[in-house]
């Protein structure tokens, strides 16, 4: 398999991405619609790139982030979660990875890895924090693997039905 990481001009390829994220979260129509907006707001913020990774042509993963706003949605439903295990702090001066998906069809072949370590390589930020569905999973594994840290559990967010995990690592991440 060729696989090329490289810049991805996501609001260009949102369609592309986001049927990516709905094979790989078992999205419907209507979720991806709210997140496509979503997406399309977020790559206007101050510093939000992404990376696709593409294989036969196609995309088959991408990652997307940018340095933390504690004015943003995401810190503002975090902060209380975060302060009440003494970690607030890691809201400032962190690079966020809001995104990182990959089709099911190319899972369990280091294209995750290489998104999220390609994209924080490139982080002028010292550390970086993302949250996960609060599961065991495989997601969650990588995490950890690249030096990820449970910063708070069970962290709720509004219309998500499963709870969430917010995680933080130093970067570089590990390798």
């Amino acid at each position: 398999m060729d696989l090329v990481i490289g810049p991805l001009d996501l609001p260009a390829h949102v369609d592309e991405a986001l049927a990516v994220q709905a094979a790989a979260f078992g999205l419907g129509p209507d979720e991806v619609a709210v997140r496509r907006q979503i997406v399309l707001r977020h790559m206007t913020y101050p510093g939000a790139r992404a990376l696709g990774a593409t294989a036969e042509d196609r995309l088959v993963g991408f990652v997307y982030g940018m340095p933390n706003d504690r004015t943003h949605w995401w810190s503002t439903v975090v902060e209380p979660y975060l302060r009440a295990q003494g970690h607030a702090d890691w809201l400032d001066n962190s690079f966020v990875i809001t995104e990182l998906h990959v089709h099911p069809h190319y899972q369990n072949r280091g294209i995750g890895r290489a998104l999220i370590t390609a994209i924080t390589d490139t982080a002028s930020e010292p550390r970086s924090i993302l949250s996960a569905i609060d599961t065991d999973s495989p997601a969650r594994g990588l995490y950890h693997s690249l030096g990820y840290q449970d910063l708070a559990r069970q962290v709720h967010f509004p219309s998500a039905p499963k709870p969430y995990a917010v995680m933080g690592a130093p970067l570089p991440l590990r390798r």
